[in-house]
């Protein structure tokens, strides 16, 4: 009887002996990488309905051809025209030789100066994207800087103030805000210019390149001339000031309130009554947690910022997409406003499709 309760007790003590180790929890694992190419899988639909619904309502008012050049032309000169360019076709057909257009990289050609839409978006995206970057390091540095600030000093008058702040930022128009910046900093105090990318000489410089790239900051340093550089920033600060405000005041409020959340949160209360500082305890412990819905939110933002940006390079005469988009709907140049709305979309969709993917590699809430 003691051997075999001898070997009783020995045969649990064996068997967790021979149990392996269980390996720990890889974020990046098969799970991972099936979640990555399911987001990405995703976009494929999202940019075909996005598609199929800007070619249609493209065409809700008639054929393109009409549209843009209705009123210029004689009736046969018209017809003739909408004949050659096969809009007198069935929608059904026209909307599947699109298709068949895109798949081979084809956007058409713009009506009111016959350049292929696709020269269109390289020639004018730099500038949009140039933007859009200086806009978006704006909107985070003040965004995240102050949203800080304000949730270190809640119910304070500094908060007071910075939410105040916040609030006039988002709700205020941006061609408002840019007009605004451009009466004070231009027209009253002469500090800055008021518009365009870059002075005339300036311009003249950039011709000199070989293979210019159409960011004119980058531009600037191939040159290496210190001067154009000075003069393409002055140009840029008043258009990426008024379209990072816009985006900034989202983040203010954003970084506020989800800081406040982690702020109080049981872990960060233990770490308080181990002694650790309150600077410490907003750097280390309530920020990291608090970034994962910022993050999340800034796809969204992207989108929000491109929409603003033709506003904004309308405003300044920034002669970006959101510029040439302005002039194409007055044009009512459809060919060319579809190519540059697909773009955006494609555009927004790529980022939203990163920032599902950096959001499950930070939240370990995110299960695949």
């Amino acid at each position: 009887m003691a051997s075999k309760a001898q070997a009783l007790n020995e045969q649990p003590q064996n068997a967790a002996a021979e149990t392996p180790e269980q390996p720990k929890k890889n974020r990046i694992s098969g799970g991972f990488f099936r979640f990555v190419i399911v987001r990405f899988l995703l976009i494929i639909p999202t940019i075909f309905i996005l598609v199929t619904i800007v070619f249609f309502v493209m065409r809700a008012t008639g054929d393109p051809i009409t549209a843009a050049l209705g009123g210029r032309l004689t009736p046969q000169e018209l017809q003739a025209r909408i004949h050659a360019a096969g809009y007198d076709r069935p929608l059904i057909v026209q909307y599947i030789d699109y298709l068949g257009d895109l798949l081979h990289g084809d956007l058409g050609t713009t009506l009111t100066d016959n350049q292929p839409v696709i020269s269109v978006l390289s020639r004018y995206g730099a500038a949009t994207f140039e933007l859009a970057i200086m806009a978006l390091v704006i909107a985070l540095i003040v965004g995240i800087g102050l949203g800080r600030i304000a949730a270190r000093r809640r119910d304070r008058a500094v908060d007071a103030g910075i939410r105040t702040f916040a609030i006039l930022c988002y709700a205020t128009p941006v061609f408002f805000l840019g007009l605004l910046l451009k009466l004070i900093f231009s027209v009253w105090l002469g500090w800055l210019p008021s518009s365009g990318r870059s002075s005339l000489s300036s311009e003249m410089q950039f011709s000199r390149l070989v293979s210019p790239t159409g960011l004119y900051i980058v531009d600037a340093l191939q040159l290496g001339d210190m001067t154009v550089l000075a003069d393409v920033l002055q140009h840029a600060v008043l258009p990426a000031l008024a379209l990072g405000l816009l985006t900034a005041g989202v983040f203010i409020r954003l970084v506020r309130t989800n800081v406040i959340s982690t702020y109080t949160s049981g872990y960060v209360e233990a770490a308080r009554s181990r002694g650790v500082s309150e600077k410490r305890l907003l750097s280390k412990h309530a920020w990291k947690p608090a970034l994962i819905p910022i993050i999340t939110v800034m796809g969204m933002q992207i989108a929000l910022m491109l929409a603003g940006a033709v506003l904004t390079e309308t405003t300044f005469e920034w002669k970006g997409l959101g510029f040439m988009l302005s002039t194409y709907l007055k044009a009512r140049d459809f060919t060319a406003v579809q190519g540059i709305v697909i773009l955006i979309a494609i555009i927004v969709s790529v980022v939203n499709f990163i920032v599902d993917v950096i959001s499950a590699l930070i939240d370990p809430r995110v299960r695949y």
